[in-house]
């Protein structure tokens, strides 16, 4: 992450415009990016990455400055780092983010700036009309909050004179000479602690602002550059406030992640109490403890959950992506029991509670959710640990405690003589399943840190694996 200097500083290493070639992967060639793709790309590394012209003229520009900090970009998002411009840098580059830089080199201050004073005041200088004022306040006062929770901070608002963190919508050049960029793109900047512009706060009013998924919602954005405010720079941690990049996480219920907690509190110290202690931590798919919620595959991707996330990992993906769920689904809940696919019907189906929702690709299936006893389990089921859909023979297995049914997908009726015990006819695998899915003949089963690969035809293990061996671990 990256604190912003002076305006004159800044404006010194974007002033000067140049033209070359950025460097492509052999599968962009033929994409044939477009002159104003390869534009975009430029003013990106440029605002966010310090790519720097040369003054000694474009004919002293070095190629690999600019393949470095595509290489630094990378390896920020934890892209696979080519130094070259491929595909998915340049979607990557065009998700909506904070404007604040990623890198170090724009920062011309001591680290870790921070407040001399616990006690900050902040003051609202005007309103966007996409929400009511008192909608506009509430959001702001939220946001701080989620830092005061976590630190000795205290934020008191002030209505007339400078206070130390002044709040602000604009558009395009809006006084500060950073400017916006119109609808998505930039969202916000917001200055670290000092003098004059320090902690100041900018919104940019071309966004539409809102409070839940529709555009961008204020409260959690607001939340994100109140952390630059307080002295905190972007994280790489895709789990993390702090992370640059946009992502929905929900309206209600925002537990400040772990990643957020150890940055502000080595800044500023614990506070007195933490309404919400349990911040929650991003997972490592390598953790030799690793254990999982569901796995599913989608046309051919597979989707493995866990907590607030899904890694999603694509046959011809080097390594897996790993997204928040509420990013991809705000009507869903932050956390998957159980999910699988049926290829017949092109549905997957992911069952939170008592709940469970279709997916037809990555859309919701319009009459959902519906209650998992509708299936026909007993309404007393609270929940599904684990589920498989078998494809030679059509029936869904669906896991509970120490016991699973089988439901039959053609005729939609749960089979006779289910439930049955789990240990009888997959013995050795255990009591429960977190996690299943089959493939080749095979089903694997997760219980805790191991997975089972179980024959379907011998009816037996063929193998104890790690969990994390289903990242190449």
């Amino acid at each position: 992450m990256m604190y912003l200097h002076s305006a004159a500083a800044f404006l010194l290493l974007l002033g000067a415009s140049w033209c070359y070639r950025l460097p492509m992967s052999e599968e962009s060639e033929s994409d044939e990016f477009t002159k104003e793709d390869i534009e975009f790309a430029e003013r990106y590394l440029k605002t966010h990455y310090n790519l720097r012209s040369n003054p000694a003229g474009i004919l002293k520009k070095s190629a690999d400055t600019v393949t470095n900090k595509l290489r630094e970009m990378q390896a920020f998002f934890g892209l696979q780092v080519t130094g070259k411009l491929d595909e998915e840098t340049y979607e990557l580059m065009q998700q909506p983010r904070c404007g604040v830089p990623d890198v170090g080199e724009y920062n011309f201050f001591p680290r870790k700036l921070k407040w001399s004073h616990n006690n900050l005041t902040y003051r609202i200088v005007n309103y966007t009309p996409d929400l009511k004022k008192s909608e506009v306040d509430r959001a702001f006062r939220k946001a701080f909050k989620v830092w005061s929770d976590v630190t000795p901070l205290n934020f008191t608002r002030i209505r007339s004179g400078t206070a130390d963190i002044m709040i602000s919508f604009g558009r395009r050049e809006h006084g500060d000479f950073y400017p916006f960029d119109g609808p998505s793109g930039l969202l916000a900047h917001a200055f670290p602690p000092g003098p004059n512009y320090g902690g100041d706060a900018h919104f940019d009013e071309d966004e539409l602002w809102s409070t839940d998924s529709k555009g961008y919602n204020l409260f959690l954005v607001a939340a994100h550059e109140f952390g630059h405010s307080l002295g905190l720079e972007h994280s790489r941690d895709p789990g993390a406030l702090m992370y640059p990049v946009y992502t929905y996480t929900g309206n209600t219920g925002f537990l400040l992640p772990d990643d957020d907690v150890q940055g502000i509190q080595t800044l500023y110290g614990a506070g007195d109490h933490d309404p919400h202690p349990d911040h929650p931590k991003t997972p490592e798919k390598c953790s030799a403890n690793l254990t999982l919620n569901a796995i599913t595959e989608l046309r051919g991707e597979m989707m493995i959950f866990k907590d607030r996330f899904f890694w999603r990992l694509h046959p011809q993906m080097v390594d897996a992506e790993l997204v928040q769920i509420k990013s991809f689904w705000p009507e869903i809940p932050s956390k998957i029991d159980a999910a699988y696919e049926d290829p017949e019907k092109d549905r997957v189906m992911l069952f939170r509670g008592r709940k469970f929702w279709a997916l037809n690709g990555y859309d919701i299936v319009e009459g959902y959710p519906k209650k998992i006893y509708e299936l026909g389990l007993p309404r007393s089921v609270k929940e599904i640990d684990a589920a498989i859909h078998i494809s030679d023979t059509g029936k869904t297995l669906l896991f509970i405690g120490d016991k699973y049914w089988s439901y039959d997908e053609k005729n939609q009726v749960m089979d006779k003589d289910y439930p049955r015990f789990i240990e009888e006819d997959f013995p050795g695998i255990g009591h429960r399943v977190d996690a299943a899915y089959q493939k080749n003949g095979y089903i694997y089963f997760f219980n805790g840190p191991l997975q089972y690969e179980f024959n379907i035809w011998s009816e037996r293990i063929i193998r104890v694996l790690n969990t994390n061996s289903i990242f190449w671990c």
